[in-house]
């Protein structure tokens, strides 16, 4: 009863308020002023506005692929080298992990000096190559790029501790007999360690999907969304709407299809851990 209290009073009861005030245009200021208009807002939510429901959602698309792809890829790959452990192995684990456990505003900034386009250490490292300077948060063409380059650095020590859990499980002997039948290193990933880590695979891109589609704090400090759009996302475009043009019934109804979205990548996740748990 006690933890059905707390759900109710700090998330059932905001999200169904959250529905009722998408059903009105809402006046924050004076809530006696509200009118009611029905779906109107979910309406408007596909309208031609700038920037709308659908680009909005193909820049949060795209911001969620490379972290989900880029992400996966990097994060095995670094937990397929840690995992033969050891002293030294075990610090860059650390080192690997440090990153995620730093907060985003903190970091966020931080990173802004680095992409900075006169001095930053990003194009300072260019030079080191004879490549030109870019212009990192300030073009609309790199300005996605750097945020991704920033949140991965940020969240891929989360997701290599994951696969490190899941690579422990896998049977060695499965690995011998591998090697014994003259498998070689990669034909062994393929055939014995990706089959087992499937499961876990899935769990990382389900998370993955879910705090990148929820991401904002990095958007908000590096980019405000721009330059043009390029990097206003679903949650960046609920900011706005909210609290820089209080509008606040057309907001909350872009919650509740974030929230749909998101609920729905969740239910994946449990119908994924439980037939992991039957098969098990």
């Amino acid at each position: 009863m006690p933890a059905l209290l707390i759900f109710s009073v700090f998330t059932l009861l905001p999200t169904l308020y959250t529905f009722f005030i998408s059903l009105f245009n809402w006046n924050p200021l004076n809530v006696s002023q509200s009118t009611f208009i029905g779906f109107d807002n979910y309406q408007k939510l596909f309208g031609a506005s700038k920037p709308s429901l659908l680009s909005s959602g193909l820049t949060s698309l795209y911001f969620t692929a490379g972290m989900v792809i880029g992400g996966s890829a990097i994060s095995l790959a670094i937990a397929l080298l840690l995992q033969r452990g050891g002293k030294v192995l075990a610090g860059v684990r650390l080192a690997v992990f440090v990153p995620h456990a730093t907060p985003l505003v903190a970091t966020s900034i931080v990173w802004v000096w680095i992409f900075n386009p006169q001095f930053g250490l990003a194009n300072a490292a260019l030079h080191l190559f004879g490549i030109h300077s870019v212009e990192w948060l300030n073009s609309s063409t790199w300005a996605m790029p750097s945020v991704l380059i920033y949140s991965l650095w940020h969240e891929v020590g989360f997701t290599v501790v994951v696969f490190l859990g899941g690579l422990t499980l896998i049977s060695p002997e499965l690995s011998e007999a591998a090697q014994l039948d003259g498998a070689n290193k990669w034909q062994e990933f393929r055939s014995v360690t990706w089959p087992q880590l499937r499961p876990v695979t899935l769990f990382v891109i389900v998370i993955t999907t879910i705090t990148s589609l929820q991401a904002f704090t990095q958007f908000y400090l590096m980019t405000r969304g721009g330059p043009v759009y390029a990097t206003t996302t679903l949650s960046f475009l609920l900011y706005q709407e909210a609290f820089v043009f209080f509008h606040t019934g057309y907001a909350a109804a872009l919650a509740v299809v974030l929230f749909a979205v998101t609920a729905l990548f969740t239910l994946v996740q449990l119908g994924t851990s439980r037939s992991s748990r039957g098969a098990a």
